[in-house]
């Protein structure tokens, strides 16, 4: 039997792109980056992008038990029977330290995006025939029918951009028996126009995706929350910034909304595939 994913993961991972990286050349330096974090005490990897079981595998390799999941992997771009394959042959080398991690991406992004929830639905349809189990893939909710699918369907739900109001909510739709693991960008910066800065840069993307923007306004934001960049007040609930006391703050209030592990993903003005090493050994101190 396998040990649920809220015994496996612990209470915080880090979230990256750098991590995925595709570079042959960058290896050995993701396996190091890996095996580093293992030894800080974080009990997951999530791989930013669309990522796949190809971009585990050698992080897996490169720990003893560090749980390394996709997020995501898109439905568009990943057949199910090729993506059951991998999992299959990722498994049977490494039992249990890969979470296959899906989501619907975004119509700007994938090609061919229609009904995206009736696709995901015949996406995990697909992937049971396939032998993937439930307990070993997790979604990317954002909706209350999602979550709910999510409920039903997956072991655990992986928002990303999010607020601890939304990881309430997420939590009463999921019960208490799934993963909750929402995604929380850290700016390890105490100067608060620097860190909003920061923070707004990195949003910018995201600004542009409905699938963020009318999650945004569900959860009592307004359209001149999303003006601009950005408010002050959309910038400090979708992250953590400031000093240690305040980013534990933040930190504490998605674990008191009913997070059982969070995905932290450090936000700086470095590139979006770089490996913060010092940031992720600040943060493991932080935590500790």
């Amino acid at each position: 039997m396998t040990t649920p994913l809220k015994e496996t993961v612990g209470r915080y991972g880090v979230w990256s792109v750098g991590l995925r990286a595709e570079d042959p050349a960058r290896h050995g330096e993701r396996a190091e980056a890996a095996a580093e974090l293992e030894e800080l005490g974080y009990g997951a990897v999530w791989l930013g992008g669309n990522s796949a079981a190809r971009h585990a595998a050698p992080l897996i390799g490169a720990t003893s038990a560090l749980t390394v999941g996709t997020s995501i992997q898109s439905i568009w771009e990943h057949e199910p029977a090729a993506a059951a394959a991998a999992f299959a042959e990722l498994e049977a080398a490494h039992p249990g330290r890969f979470v296959l991690g899906l989501g619907v991406s975004h119509a700007k992004l994938a090609d061919g995006y229609r009904r995206p929830y009736s696709a995901l639905v015949s996406h995990l349809d697909a992937l049971d025939t396939a032998g993937v189990p439930a307990d070993r893939r997790v979604l990317a909710a954002l909706g209350p029918k999602t979550l709910r699918l999510t409920r039903d369907r997956a072991a655990g739900a992986i928002p990303y951009l999010v607020t601890p109001e939304h990881t309430a909510r997420a939590r009463e739709a999921l019960g208490e028996a799934p993963l909750l693991a929402p995604e929380l960008g850290v700016v390890l910066e105490t100067d608060p126009d620097r860190a909003r800065a920061l923070a707004r840069d990195f949003l910018s993307l995201y600004l542009g995706l409905p699938n963020y923007t009318n999650n945004f306004l569900r959860h009592g934001f307004t359209e001149d929350d999303l003006a601009d960049g950005g408010s002050d007040r959309l910038v400090d609930a979708l992250f953590a910034w400031g000093d240690d006391s305040r980013i534990r703050e933040r930190i504490t209030a998605f674990q008191q909304a009913g997070a059982d592990h969070l995905a932290l993903q450090v936000v700086d003005d470095g590139p979006r595939d770089a490996l913060p090493r010092a940031a992720w050994r600040r943060l493991a101190d932080l935590l500790a």
